[in-house]
């Protein structure tokens, strides 16, 4: 028998494929659909208006995030939109027979956050969701995708989506990271060196002796990013790490279906010669804590070092680095620490989970928010608040000068009354730094980890956290 040489996207690619089309697409089956408030509306009224019905209700998983308020959620919520949105997913999901984790559930949040903790998302599925960022569930093994309106229109009617297979590029990243460098820093550097558009047309492979280090809470902040550096999948191959996260969860295997679902859990691993289309090398000893400086999160640079100007970079990156400096009010040449801050926010898919609010917690232990800054915590769910109030986590933010809020997407994006005012400056721990993602049409975003935030609100500018780690 020939040795197999197949990655883990080739293999669950091939698992999950109905049929190859004459496009060249393939047709591809979706073990697990996520939905939220904003991008199925729309899906459920095409259905209506085709007499259809939601095909696989138990493979379909619905929550709230981006609209809901964080402090106060009485419904009917004060903002009529958010109010309309919120009946709508009440009335689709009952009417197509779904799980909806809603804030009386006590398991409401962050659907990235979420799925993973309820044990909906397993090594080997392929997901989808209405949302950038569903790339995060790749953490798990899985091959995990965002799609757009209609595509949840179709995956709600058929359970089937028409995709072209992804080219693989496998990161590689060795070396012990510095104190205070976590997985929101190695990936800021990898976006910053592959560039926003780097990954068109892939689909990103995390490896190496760092990834297998990292926890699945690091592991889910990596795949979450993934997307910003235009690669469609990011994934991690399971392993007992990712094994040990999902025992026990509700909705993953129990008792003996558990260890056989391991065994084959652990088949769809990239095979140990497998081919990929490329292969690139990172080195973590080196990546200092990391900080966005301009529009998009390949601006991005070490704390340590200087913002760059248009001298300093290629022809091609001229333009937007102009455009970059012209809209963040930043000097070029100029330290990007010291950078004043009015806001900052911790939360959202990319760093609401437990893990980093205790990192976030153990700076804010170090001093109170500095005078004129408003700083926001957001739990990432209702899990994940509870976990935090049980260790005490609320109170030292509070006693630090924080607001701790209720979970949801929060300042993250401009959905809900979490947003910029004016041209505040943000040190967020957020995954865009776009113009007016935040609310305002003026506001700026300093994308860093929680660590990083938690300085910057002690301190009211951009520090370095190793210093404060001494």
């Amino acid at each position: 028998m020939t040795e197999s040489k197949r990655n883990l996207l080739n293999k669950v690619w091939d698992a999950h494929t109905v049929r190859e089309l004459p496009s060249g697409q393939s047709q591809l089956f979706i073990g697990t659909h996520l939905i939220h408030e904003v991008t199925s509306p729309q899906a459920f009224a095409m259905l209506r208006e085709r007499g259809l019905k939601v095909r696989f209700p138990d493979r379909t998983f619905a929550t709230v995030d981006h609209i809901i308020p964080t402090d106060d959620t009485e419904r009917p919520l004060k903002d009529p939109l958010a109010e309309a949105m919120f009946v709508e997913i009440e009335k689709n999901t009952k009417e197509g027979g779904i799980t909806f984790f809603d804030q009386g559930s006590g398991h409401q949040g962050v659907v990235h956050v979420m799925g993973p903790e309820m044990g909906i998302t397993q090594p080997g599925m392929t997901v989808a969701c209405g949302d950038s960022h569903t790339s995060t569930h790749g953490a798990f093994g899985a091959v995990a995708f965002g799609i757009g309106t209609s595509q949840v229109r179709d995956v709600l009617a058929t359970q089937c989506i028409t995709m072209k297979r992804l080219k693989v590029r496998k990161i590689c990243v060795k070396g012990t990271p510095q104190n205070g460098v976590n997985a929101k820093d190695i990936v800021l550097h990898i976006i910053r060196t592959l560039g926003v558009n780097g990954g068109t047309g892939y689909a990103y492979e995390y490896a190496g002796p760092t990834i297998s280090d990292m926890d699945m809470e690091e592991r889910m902040t990596l795949c979450n990013m993934t997307i910003e550096g235009g690669a469609r999948v990011g994934y991690v191959n399971p392993d007992e790490k990712t094994f040990e996260y999902l025992r026990g969860r509700p909705y993953a295997p129990q008792g003996e279906a558990f260890e056989r679902a391991k065994e084959w859990w652990k088949s769809i691993s990239s095979d140990e010669k497998a081919e990929y289309d490329d292969i690139v090398h990172f080195d973590a000893s080196i990546i200092a804590p990391t900080v966005t400086w301009g529009i998009n999160p390949s601006h991005a640079i070490g704390v340590d070092e200087n913002i760059p100007s248009s001298e300093s970079v290629s022809e091609d990156e001229r333009g937007s680095v102009v455009e970059a400096l012209e809209y963040m009010k930043l000097s070029p040449n100029a330290p990007i620490a010291g950078t004043p801050v009015d806001v900052v926010f911790i939360g959202s898919c990319t760093n609401g989970r437990i893990s980093d609010l205790r990192a976030a917690a153990e700076i804010a232990k170090l001093g109170k928010v500095a005078d004129g800054v408003k700083a926001l915590v957001v739990p990432g769910s209702q899990d994940v608040e509870r976990q935090a109030l049980a260790e005490g986590l609320p109170e030292i933010f509070r006693n630090a000068g924080f607001e701790y809020r209720q979970p949801g997407c929060s300042m993250c994006l401009a959905m809900n009354p979490d947003q910029l005012v004016g041209d505040q400056v943000c040190a967020s721990t957020s995954n865009r730094n776009f113009k007016g993602r935040q609310g305002s049409p003026t506001g700026r975003t300093l994308l860093m980890s929680p660590v990083m935030a938690a300085a910057a609100a002690l301190t009211g500018k951009v520090t370095d956290v190793r210093e404060m780690l001494k």
